[in-house]
Order: structure tokens, then sequence, then C-alpha cells
């Protein structure tokens, strides 16, 4: 029914841009993106096919394709995926992303202050504390809604928006209803003066409401739960930005929501989160905390806590999303039971031609990130960075980090691990053409797998070649080498990439959401096209 109602989409959609060639100009656009792995046992590692962190197929691909049409009055679009060979990490036990067809498709209609669209979406409400639905390839996240919405703005500085749909639960689409609305004022739309002194106000409000049945589920030998079947949840916030100072609040709550997760607690759950920042050149700060309780919002209330299905909400996570290998080993995943969530985080240019700020300048960071909940702690961060150009050609930065992370929290056993961690990258820039960029990275830690090394050099071609290879060397405990190679090639709108990985088991982290990676080994193929 969904490839069916994907074709009606398509057809409609060329009908749409043969008329408006007469009419108004059409635009159409889509991308391809198709990761590829040929696979190899690694008995070290424990990635032998068949195993439960290995593999069943020799040759792996998520392939996806977008196709979409914009003109200006009627937009339309669809996306075939490719996932019967699933990629590590997607080729779960349950094959819950196995498979392949157009589950996403939409047309979107636009009349001057109205827009409608039936099909497949993704709306965030706020900061997503009741409402975001989102896709995240690299997560392997796609909660969007199979409906409609409406957006209308009837008046400047106000805009309303409705919908209602059923939620994507990888292949399947649930039963279960998801509807909301929300309204959000600029103020400062309506208010001459906060214009002219550069002021900004935005106030909003939203409301989602869950339709799920009952469900069978005994409490004990004698009673079984009484599940509420429609679940509210009701979000009010403010933004004021006003000469580089900005502050943001924000409160959620949701009715009871007894779920698997939450071990059936009727209790009601509720967020509120705080955050100031100011910025001017060469000068930032941020401050912000968070409390949440009962906050996992979910479409299906028997999902297990590892799933990363039917999410309804997102709470972001107040920690630093590391892009250095040992800083971003062990990553922090939001706890949706309940935490407090504070971080801080400066950064300061020293200007040319001081005394620390030498010939080119030179900027520190400062992040500081702590959750906890119950006078236990799940994780901190303190992390202090420095970047400064040594030369013409030379730019040097350097990193240490403080880390603790709750590993029993976070995996369920492990207790704390206490690390620190210190980085030193480099990049030299021979002329125009070529730029060789270097790391060196080492982690101490006395607890899991002790200590780690790693290195890397990535060489760019302008404007077409980068070659890479990099190694996370355990030294603490196995002396297991986890190695990786590449070559990729750009022109125009094309990406290719040819390269030869073993990676350690793990988890891939986003905004504080984790998925579980397991090891893997073999030629890789990536290849992007744009259009």
């Amino acid at each position: 029914m969904m490839k069916l109602f994907a074709l009606l989409i398509l057809n409609f959609s060329c009908l749409i841009a043969m008329q408006g060639v007469a009419q108004d100009k059409v635009v159409v656009t889509g991308s391809l993106q198709s990761d590829m792995l040929l696979a190899n046992k690694d008995t070290e590692t424990g990635f032998v096919k068949g195993s439960s962190t290995g593999y069943e197929d020799q040759f792996m691909t998520n392939t996806y394709l977008d196709l979409g049409v914009q003109s200006r009055y009627v937009d339309a679009g669809l996306r075939f995926e490719y996932l019967d060979h699933p990629m590590p990490g997607f080729n779960d036990g349950a094959n819950h992303f196995k498979g392949s067809g157009v589950p996403n498709f939409y047309v979107k209609g636009k009349l001057k202050q109205l827009e409608i669209t039936a099909g497949t979406f993704y709306e965030q409400f706020g900061s997503g504390f009741i409402l975001r639905t989102y896709e995240e390839r690299s997560l392997g996240i796609d909660n969007s809604l199979l409906g409609g919405r409406l957006i209308f703005t009837p008046y400047r500085g106000i805009t309303l928006k409705a919908l209602s749909g059923v939620q994507r639960t990888y292949w399947d689409l649930k039963k279960n209803t998801v509807t909301g609305a929300d309204m959000e004022l600029n103020l400062d739309e309506w208010i001459r003066p906060m214009q002219r002194g550069g002021t900004r106000l935005l106030v909003g409000a939203s409301w989602v409401n869950k339709h799920e049945k009952d469900e069978f589920v005994m409490a004990d030998p004698t009673h079984r739960y009484n599940f509420p079947k429609f679940v509210n949840a009701v979000d009010v916030r403010a933004n004021l930005q006003s000469h580089g100072f900005g502050l943001l609040a924000e409160y959620a709550f949701k009715t009871q929501d007894p779920t698997l997760i939450n071990g059936y607690d009727y209790d009601r759950g509720q967020v509120g989160m705080i955050s100031a920042s100011y910025s001017k050149k060469g000068m930032s700060f941020l401050a912000q905390a968070r409390r949440s309780e009962l906050m996992d919002f979910r479409s299906q209330r028997s999902v297990p806590r590892l799933s990363r299905a039917a999410f309804i909400n997102h709470l972001p996570a107040f920690t630093m999303d590391h892009t250095y290998a040992l800083a971003a080993l062990y990553p922090y995943a939001t706890q949706p039971d309940g935490e407090w969530a504070y971080q801080g985080s400066a950064a300061y240019n020293f200007k040319r031609k001081t005394k620390l700020g030498g010939k080119y300048g030179m900027t520190v960071k400062l992040n500081v990130s702590h959750v906890r909940n119950d006078g236990e702690t799940y994780y901190q961060d303190i992390n202090v960075q420095l970047e400064r150009k040594m030369t013409q050609k030379f730019k040097l930065n350097l990193m240490y980090m403080n880390q603790k992370y709750n590993q029993t929290v976070m995996e369920g056993e492990g207790g704390m691990i206490h690390s620190n961690i210190a980085i030193v990258e480099g990049r030299y820039q021979f002329n125009r053409k070529y730029t060789l960029r270097m790391e060196l990275q080492y982690l101490h830690t006395p607890n899991d797998d002790k200590d780690w090394l790693y290195g890397l050099a990535e060489l760019s071609i302008v404007p077409h070649w980068m070659i890479s290879i990099a190694d996370m060397y355990n030294v603490g405990r196995t002396n297991t080498h986890y190695y990786q190679g590449s070559v990729t090639y750009n022109v125009k709108s094309h990406r290719i990439q040819l390269g030869y990985v073993r990676n350690r088991a793990g988890f891939n982290c986003s905004g504080g959401v984790c998925r579980r990676v397991p090891a893997s080994r073999g030629v890789t193929l990536s290849y992007n096209y744009n259009f």
C-alpha cells in the first residue's frame, strides 16, 4: 500500500511539473547515498559470520535515494531505501532494519499564508521536549509521521501549526496516533521599540497527544495494569535575544504514561530548562541547566529501553559532541528516567600581535558538562582547547580532557570510568593545493580496557582528493590495533570513498542518542551524489 501511494504521488508530481513548465519554474532535486562493506572475518574481535556480533552477509549496504519536485505552489517527493543486507549495527537479531521500499513520500501545497502537507513529514516543537520527528541515518533513526500537517501564518509574527499521523517504526506503521498543535509569537514584530533596539522576543506553546489502545499486561498474578488510552504533553517557552545576549526558558510536562522503559510508573513526567548565552567579537559564554523526570515519550509503551524506535520527543544532551576519536570513546546518552544536567562553556580570542596572542592570535575554549541524579554522577567532562596559528602555514590545536563515565548506567555494568585525554592536532598547508593534517591522541584510565593511543594522517589535494590513514591502539589490555585507511575523490556533485577498516565495538552518539555498533572489518565503499 505504501509503495502504491508513493507511485501515485510521484505521478502526481510529474503532472505538476509538466503543467508548471508553462506557468512557473519547476525544480527537480535529489540525492543518492550508498554505504557498502565487503566484510572479512575477524576472530580477534569476534566479527565472524553467523555470530551474534558478526554478519549474515558478506556484502552489506545501506542505500537511500531521495527525489523531490518544487514549484511555486506545490512540492512533492519520496525516498527509496534499500537495506536488504544492512550494515553492521543495523543487522540486529530481530532484523528490524532489514528490508527495502518507499517509506517516505509527501505532497505539499503552498498558498500565501497557508502550507498543507499530506504524506510523511518531520516536525519539531520548541526544543523538542514533547515533539521532534527527524532522520539521522548514522544512528538508524527515522521516526517520521504519516498523515497531515498544516502551517498557517495569519499575521506577521504569528505561526500556527497543527498535525496528526501515525509514526514510522522501522518498516512498519503502528496504528497509534500522534496529534499536536503549536503556536509561536514573535512579539518584536509588533513592538517597534524592540525592533529599533535590536531585541527579539519569541514565546511559544505546544500540545501533543498520543492515542494508544490498552494492552493486557499483568502487574502481579492477580492484577493487570490499566493503561491510559490518551497521553497528553504540554510545552511553554520564551526566547529573548538582544545585543549578543540570549536567554531561553522552557518547561514541559506529560500526563501519566506507564511504559516498559519506566517500569510502568504512573507519575507525571516533566522537564525544565534554562539557557543563557552572550557573545561579541572575540568572546562567547554559555551556561545552561536542565532537570527531567520520566520524559521518555514514545508512541508505543512496550518498546524496550535500548530501542531507538517510536520516539515522539527528544531531550538534547547538555554534553559536548566530540569529534576526536578518543574523546568520543565514552559518549553520553540522555537517561529517560530522569537527570540533572549542567553545561557551561567559554571561548576567548587573544588578538594578534599581543603578548598572549602572538603574531597570529590564539583562541582558548573551556567546556564543563556534569550530569547526575539522586546523588550519583552519570557523566562529567571538563576540557580545555587551545587553537593557535604558529606560522603562516602551520596551525596547532591542543586539547586536554578529564572525563567521568558511569558505565553501569550507560551500558549495564562496569562501574565508573575515570579518564584523562591529551590531544595534539597539527595542520600544515604546503600551498593552495596540498594540506596535511595530523592527530596524536592518548587516553589514560585504570578502568575498562585501560590506555589507548590514536594517530591519524590526512592529506588533502584540492580540489578532488583526500587520503587518510589512522590507527587506534589499545595499549592497556588487549594490544589490539583498530586501523583504517581511505581514499576520497570529489568531482562536482559526486563523492566516492574507498577504504579498508577495522572498527571496535562501541557506541555511535549524536545529541544524547546512541546506537550500539558491533566490531567490523572489511573493504568499504561510499558514494554520494546530489542534484
